[in-house]
């Protein structure tokens, strides 16, 4: 199953692409502090722009990286990144995220890179690896503003919801060409447990498991969560024409009732962000039918 997951984060990453300016200033910058870092997702950028610190390298991505980052250096997608790239920039420390590491590590111990890996599969998790680089780089106060924030937001969620019936939830989670279901144990599960949805996808230890329609309409879902990433608009048309032809999703209650929701991918990613209060808000209108 390691190996299968590995396999969705290889063609999701693998998918994104576009070109950033680059430049020399920003590595000049760094050099005087002494810390040359490189991050090599866009939520782990996101994370190091919130705590206010500088980066020589960041990944390539269509998604608008953090202004503070326009003179760094691209790296390459956060799968398969440019070692060349990331050894000429010379850095004390490189970030990616646990869920690459079993793809990654061995190409990296080949070049004698060491790598951080980040655990951004759920908020908690994320948000330890928060204080943890705060604590590092002298950025404390910037990463308990940060968890403080989202604390909030969860507090103003549990008051929300105290009391509703918990809607019964499936979540897809799709790249062009298939889909598998997510389970608790994924980021999205996190977040709808957070949001007072029940997974239907009980008993497992891993993030993701393959896809029965048959049993999965057996669980008969209040909702329907589809997760888009790769390509999300070629996704969501994958998504429109399997739930079109394939009878069986007719007989779901969330389908009859009109609750199948597609995740907005800046929102939802495959792993922790700092979009995850914003993610909630959404996921109140669609789990509570909240406006």
């Amino acid at each position: 199953m390691k190996k299968a997951i590995g396999l969705i984060l290889l063609v999701t990453v693998m998918l994104a692409g576009c070109s950033a300016s680059a430049g020399d200033q920003a590595n000049e910058n760094i050099e005087q502090d002494g810390d040359r870092i490189i991050a090599t997702t866009v939520a782990l950028t996101e994370i190091m722009d919130a705590l206010e610190i500088d980066l020589v390298g960041v990944p390539s991505s269509y998604k608008e990286l953090p202004e503070r980052y326009a003179d760094a250096k691209e790296v390459g997608n956060p799968m398969s990144p440019d070692m060349e790239m990331l050894l000429s920039l010379k850095p004390t420390e490189i970030f990616s995220v646990t869920t690459l590491k079993y793809d990654l590590q061995e190409m990296f111990d080949g070049r004698g890179i060491d790598m951080t890996y980040a655990n951004l599969e759920s908020v908690d998790a994320m948000h330890e690896e928060i204080l943890k680089i705060g604590e590092k780089y002298d950025r404390m106060e910037q990463a308990e503003a940060i968890v403080a924030q989202f604390e909030d937001k969860v507090a103003d969620i549990e008051k929300a919801i105290e009391g509703k019936e918990k809607p019964s939830v499936l979540i897809l989670m799709g790249i062009p060409g298939s889909y598998l279901v997510a389970t608790e144990h994924s980021y999205i599960g996190d977040l709808v447990k957070r949001a007072g949805g029940v997974n239907v996808i009980t008993g497992e230890d891993v993030e993701f498991v393959s896809s029965n329609t048959e049993y999965l309409q057996q669980t008969n879902p209040d909702v329907i969560l589809r997760a888009a990433h790769g390509m999300p608009e070629q996704v969501i048309e994958m998504f429109d024409e399997e739930f079109r032809s394939n009878d069986v999703w007719k007989h779901f209650d969330a389908v009859k009732n009109g609750r199948v929701y597609d995740l907005e991918e800046t929102l939802f990613g495959t792993t922790g962000n700092l979009a995850a209060a914003e993610a909630l808000d959404e996921l109140m209108k669609m789990l509570h039918e909240v406006k």
